[in-house]
């Protein structure tokens, strides 16, 4: 996982998207990834996944974040979804009680098909509808702290947020990589055994098997 290729980056982090469908997160990744927005955003049908590389310290890391549906129908792709991920954006909209009730079972879902060691941000989307306010900061930062998971609004229209929610996610993976290498008494970062990175773009995929990753 810790590897160059052709100079272009020196880390390649795998970051999955969850919640209900329609809190917003296909456009927390179009925001993060190209700067863009859709008013009239569609549920994402099966799985989407955009690339950004990020500087951390002195290291160059790409990101490859996955995207997929909330709806349970869709949710039979899950330990192909999950495989391989070092960090997850839990997301809920700010209006919408519900969707954030729902986000104790995402979280039991994420925890149950990747390492314990893996990065978890909640996130409150939609935070520039204040007159429809459902969910107070107070109380999810409450449940952030029980569930030992960082936690931001956001807000993919107005841009707020977006770009700190990832960044902050990818600045603590790198942190435990890093830690895991200095454990094992490497200079290069280890992800836990049987961690893989699973691409589904050409560029990736030739850029993993340059640098000797494995895959499944």
């Amino acid at each position: 996982m810790a590897y160059r290729a052709d100079e272009e980056y020196d880390y390649l982090f795998k970051v999955v998207l969850i919640g209900d469908s329609g809190v917003g997160k296909s456009n927390l990744l179009s925001r993060f990834a190209r700067n863009e927005f859709s008013i009239e955003s569609k549920s994402t049908i099966g799985v989407e996944f955009a690339t950004r590389t990020v500087h951390v310290d002195d290291k160059v890391v790409k990101a490859q974040i996955w995207d997929t549906a909330g709806q349970e129908r869709y949710r039979a792709i899950t330990s192909a979804y999950y495989r391989g991920a070092v960090g997850a954006l839990v997301v809920y909209d700010v209006t919408r009680h519900a969707t954030f009730e729902n986000v104790e079972r995402w979280l039991k879902e994420l925890r149950s098909h990747t390492d314990p060691s893996i990065v978890v941000m909640l996130v409150g989307n939609k935070a520039d509808l204040r007159h429809l306010r459902a969910v107070s900061p107070e109380d999810a930062e409450v449940f952030a702290e029980k569930e030992k998971t960082f936690f931001m609004e956001t807000s993919a229209l107005e841009s707020l947020n977006v770009e700190n929610a990832f960044t902050e996610v990818l600045s603590q993976i790198y942190r435990v990589t890093s830690k895991k290498a200095l454990d094992v008494g490497d200079d290069t970062a280890v992800l836990p055994k049987g961690q893989t990175i699973n691409v589904g773009g050409k560029d990736d995929v030739s850029a993993v098997k340059k640098g000797g990753c494995c895959t499944t």
